[in-house]
């Protein structure tokens, strides 16, 4: 399974090209994606024009949904964090280090354009695309 960030996401509904959005492309309707709650919330929350917001809601509903809270994931994610700043490594993003370490904790892989997610590739073997 692959998780796409919301930071690919916004890139792809404003026409960006970039090699993530080229590859997103590339993906949709070939492979099984997946959006989680959080990533849900962050794209969805910037539309300003309901016509927008309708199209990548419709989207996004046809991915795999995956409930990224809970008690068990953000405990995990704490213990994520408090490592990292042990090694001297600050993540710029809560939301971040939650989305990173569900995909740890499921073993999915991630689709991002954030440098949040470095160090979990880095000290934790994320898995990206």
């Amino acid at each position: 399974m692959t998780i796409v960030d919301s930071s690919v996401w916004v890139d792809y509904f404003n026409g960006k090209v970039t090699r993530e959005t080229e590859l997103l492309d590339q993906l949709l309707g070939r492979v099984q994606l997946g959006v989680g709650d959080l990533i849900f919330t962050e794209v969805l929350q910037g539309f300003s024009a309901d016509a927008d917001f309708n199209m990548a809601k419709s989207l996004l509903e046809t991915l795999s949904f995956f409930n990224f809270g809970g008690k068990p994931i953000v405990i995990k994610s704490v213990e994520n964090y408090r490592f990292l700043r042990k090694k001297g490594v600050t993540v710029r993003k809560t939301i971040d280090v939650i989305i990173a370490t569900a995909c740890l904790e499921y073993d999915f892989t991630l689709l991002h354009a954030d440098r949040d997610f470095i160090p979990f590739v880095n000290h934790f073997g994320l898995k990206t695309l």
